[in-house]
């Protein structure tokens, strides 16, 4: 079907994404916890890390969007059966409870997969997961049951707690399982609680130190979404490229649901649910100037002008699409966490500042918590960039009061982009 649609220039696909993504509101004067299921249900995901150099990810959405609000009251989400932890696409996310039903099927395709086969295209787990599960059914088949039997007698514990042998391979020790790297160099135990995770019969109960708490899900989430039909794999996959739709506002197939897209789904599910989201007129399509991809946007998004002042987590719905993000924004980013000092450009930690409608500077950060001071060793501005100085000083002030920081120290350099 030759689809194409009305134009839209780059600045309106731009602030069509800002709005679906909340930047076209004002900030509340006292944010509390509407403001926070506003944002929550507006992005359907925010991504968890476990770099704490600022803050953690999770919390930082919300500050980009509402300004200073309670941390508190995220964790009290997460703690009352509001949010629950899960992989959206392939990043560990917190997501609204009532969206369940919707990752149900992914956890009955990884209960029924045979590991001496491999994957079926709806099994998304780590690859530690992958090769952890191919071994263990063969060296240890009871192990997954011992693991799910401790937990179930003792309650929520941590992967090592859960371990019924206590025995744990030293750092030095061969990996026994190549080609998962020596991140994913996982102790038998851990694969057995990332597999009942992601099958659906544990659940995150918490975490300590950043480190997963793992309980039986029924002990975890509300009975309601529990007892909550189940939805069949198309019909939950149509509703999480609804969702995924309604999150970006505009954006290609391969936004939407590609490899690397906001919910990837295999190709030719993907053109199905596209095309039906078409049919009923939720997606419109539309051509966005320079963008040869055929683009989408959601029926009721807007391109209103936007007025927005925030730094953006690196793990921000908004950016994550790293080739969007240049798309939209002419702003190629990428994070440093893991390039190694001498090849970082603009530093370890870095924030891409909003202003208006458009990326202006890249700010890297850091919370002295020792010295109670948040550090931006340097600002780096975008090429013909406006003047920022005052609005970003006024967003550095905001965000060290929030994180009950007193000091802002911005000694550094300040270079100019290229």
């Amino acid at each position: 079907m030759a689809l194409a649609g009305e134009s839209v220039s780059v600045d309106a696909a731009r602030r069509i994404a800002l709005n679906a993504q909340g930047f076209g509101e004002a900030r509340p004067r006292r944010a509390d916890v509407r403001h926070l299921r506003q944002v929550v249900g507006r992005l359907g995901v925010l991504q968890l890390d476990s770099v704490n150099v600022l803050v953690r990810s999770q919390y930082l959405p919300g500050f980009s969007r509402v300004g200073d609000y309670s941390r508190a009251t995220l964790d009290r989400m997460v703690a009352q059966g509001e949010l629950f932890e899960y992989f959206w696409a392939h990043k560990a996310s917190l997501l609204p409870v009532q969206g369940y039903p919707l990752v149900r099927w992914r956890m009955r395709a990884v209960e029924r997969q045979r590991w001496d086969e491999p994957p079926a295209p709806e099994v998304s787990v780590p690859w530690a997961v992958v090769v952890g599960m191919r071994r263990l059914s063969v060296e240890r088949p009871g192990l997954v049951g011992e693991v799910l039997a401790r937990i179930a007698d003792g309650g929520p514990m941590t992967a090592g707690e859960a371990s019924p042998d206590g025995v744990r391979r030293k750092r030095s020790d061969p990996d026994p399982d190549p080609g998962t790297g020596t991140m994913w160099n996982w102790q038998d135990a851990k694969i057995a609680v990332e597999y009942l995770f992601c099958a659906g019969q544990l659940a995150i109960a918490g975490r300590r130190n950043f480190e997963r708490v793992y309980d039986l899900s029924e002990r975890v989430l509300p009975d309601a979404v529990l007892r909550a039909p189940e939805l069949t794999a198309d019909e939950a996959r149509r509703e999480l490229v609804r969702s995924s739709a309604r999150n970006l506002g505009i954006a290609t197939a391969k936004e939407l649901c590609g490899a690397s897209g906001h919910y990837p789904l295999p190709v030719a599910t993907a053109r199905q649910v596209i095309g039906e989201l078409v049919d009923g007129g939720e997606l419109v399509p539309v051509r966005v100037d320079g963008v040869k991809q055929q683009s989408y946007r959601w029926s009721t998004a807007t391109d209103r002008a936007v007025e927005a002042r925030a730094l953006l987590s690196p793990f921000d719905t908004l950016i994550w699409n790293r080739d969007r993000t240049e798309r939209l924004f002419d702003f190629f980013y990428r994070i440093s966490i893991y390039t190694p000092a001498a090849q970082r450009v603009h530093g370890y930690y870095v924030l891409p500042f909003l202003l208006g409608d458009r990326l202006v500077a890249r700010v890297d950060l850091k919370a002295d918590r020792k010295n109670s001071t948040l550090l931006g060793p340097t600002v780096t501005a975008e090429p013909g960039a406006p003047d920022f100085a005052e609005p970003l000083a006024a967003e550095l002030e905001l965000m060290a009061g929030w994180l009950g920081l007193e000091k802002v120290q911005m000694p550094g350099k300040s270079a100019q982009g290229s």
